[in-house]
């Protein structure tokens, strides 16, 4: 049964310590619930920060699997619908998975086989997904998730590759909805993330940027585009071959943006 909403602003007003009252498993289902409400405070203001302060805090340490699989599942519901409130689970359970990701990455607590089933569910996800509103922060949170799986020590050379292509699966697909500022950066930053691990050969990553420039023509794929030269110039713990990624994207910017 769901709890009022004064009962939610009293666990915020603790600093989020998980209550003693109610079973541990009633209130992540209610909140797991909460990740689809159409009201933003309660799922953005409640349920995301209550379970990631959880999940780093050790609450689900042993039950991290479960909370993770329960995630992927919420990923899947609604698939495929545009203009509907089941956007909001799916794109509440992305963040989630990403703080179960972050989670393992710190302790190592679950088999690679698990971490990489959660990945291939996450990349489904992204690419099948049709409701790209950014009130919605689906592609945001999927640019963390994704960002938070390139760093898993489970995940070598092969499938940081995966990452990378469906990155830009994602951003070259046809699609009415131009992407706002804050999508291409994440999306953007899920590169970087497999970048730094420097396991990725420069001439695989050729083929990858030229796919991007021969879409340059699309909106989305121009803001990608500048926003991974911007990362790549500015952020911290650059690749090995930052300079040489630089000069790839200038070059591809430059040949999609002939005014220039």
């Amino acid at each position: 049964m769901a709890t009022s909403g004064s009962y939610w602003e009293e666990v915020r007003a603790t600093g989020l310590a998980v209550p003693s009252d109610r079973p541990l498993d009633e209130l992540t289902a209610e909140l797991t619930r909460m990740l689809g409400d159409p009201d933003p405070e309660r799922r953005e203001g409640i349920a995301v920060p209550t379970l990631l302060t959880w999940i780093q805090r050790g609450v689900y340490d042993d039950l991290l699997a479960g909370l993770g699989d329960g995630m992927t599942a919420g990923l899947g519901i609604g698939l495929g619908e545009r203009g509907t409130e089941s956007v909001y689970r799916r794109a509440g359970s992305a963040i989630v998975l990403a703080g179960c990701l972050a989670r393992d990455n710190e302790k190592q607590l679950l088999p690679a086989a698990k971490v990489l089933e959660w990945g291939d569910r996450l990349a489904t996800w992204l690419l099948r997904e049709r409701d790209l509103r950014p009130r919605a922060r689906a592609l945001s949170h999927a640019g963390d998730a994704l960002a938070t799986l390139a760093r898993s020590p489970h995940v070598g050379t092969p499938e940081l590759m995966v990452i990378l292509d469906v990155v830009a699966d994602r951003i070259v697909a046809r699609t009415e909805t131009v992407f706002a500022l804050v999508e291409p950066d994440r999306l953007a930053a899920a590169a970087m993330a497999v970048l730094r691990r420097n396991l990725i050969a420069p001439e695989a990553l050729e083929p990858w940027l030229q796919r991007l420039v021969f879409s340059g023509d699309r909106p989305n794929v121009q803001s990608f585009l500048r926003s991974l030269y911007l990362q790549l110039a500015l952020a911290p713990q650059p690749p090995e071959i930052r300079a040489d990624l630089i000069l790839a994207v200038i070059d591809g910017l430059r040949a999609t943006n002939p005014g220039l």
